[in-house]
C-alpha cells in the first residue's frame, strides 16, 4: 500500500521524535507529502460564562477576568508549538519531503481526524504513550480516538508503557 498524504501528530514529547521519524521515512519511501499537525487543547481554558448576573456564584466580571488572564499563557503556548513545528519543518525540508504545517486550538483528538479528512490524508501517524485504564480515561488518548474515528489508516507508534 502506498501513501500520498500523511498527517503526523506532533507534540513536545520525546515520543514525537520517533513518530516524526516514522512519518518522514514513510514519506521519503513513497514520495508522500506530510502535514505536520500539532494542537493546543482548550480544555484548560476557563470559558467566560453566559450566565445571568443573578446566578451569583461567580460574578461574570471575575470569570471574564480569569479567562482574559489566561490568554497570554495560551499565546505563549501557541508560540512554543509554532517553534516546535518549525524545527520539524526544517528537518523535512532538509530531507526533501514536501510538507505543510497546521496548529489547531481545541479538542485535539477530534481536530486531528477532521484535519486529516479535510486535507485528504490516507494515513495518520500518531504516538501512544502506553496509558491504560483510569489514566487513559482521564487524560484521554489521541491515538485511541484516531484509531476509532479516522476516515483513513492510522499508524500508532508505541512508546514506553506508563507505570
Amino acid at each position: 500500500m502506498s501513501f500520498y498524504k500523511i498527517v503526523v501528530a506532533l507534540d513536545d514529547s520525546t515520543l514525537s521524535k520517533a513518530v516524526f521519524a516514522q512519518a518522514l521515512a514513510l514519506a521519503q519511501s513513497t514520495s508522500a507529502s506530510l502535514l505536520l499537525f500539532s494542537g493546543v487543547s482548550d480544555a484548560v481554558l476557563v470559558q467566560p460564562p453566559n450566565l445571568p448576573a443573578e446566578v451569583g456564584l461567580l460574578a461574570p466580571d471575575t470569570m471574564s477576568g480569569t479567562y482574559l488572564a489566561q490568554q497570554p499563557s495560551l499565546e505563549a503556548h501557541k508560540e512554543a508549538v509554532k517553534a516546535l513545528l518549525q524545527q520539524y519543518s526544517e528537518t523535512a525540508r532538509q530531507a526533501g519531503v514536501h510538507f505543510e504545517t497546521t496548529l489547531e486550538v481545541g479538542d485535539i483528538e477530534a481536530l486531528l481526524c477532521v484535519t486529516a479528512q479535510a486535507w485528504g490524508a490516507d494515513l495518520i501517524v500518531v504516538g501512544r504513550r502506553g496509558r491504560k485504564g483510569l489514566s487513559e480515561a482521564l487524560l484521554g488518548s489521541v491515538s485511541n480516538y484516531a484509531v476509532h474515528n479516522a476516515h483513513c489508516s492510522v499508524l500508532v507508534v508505541q512508546g514506553e508503557a506508563a507505570p
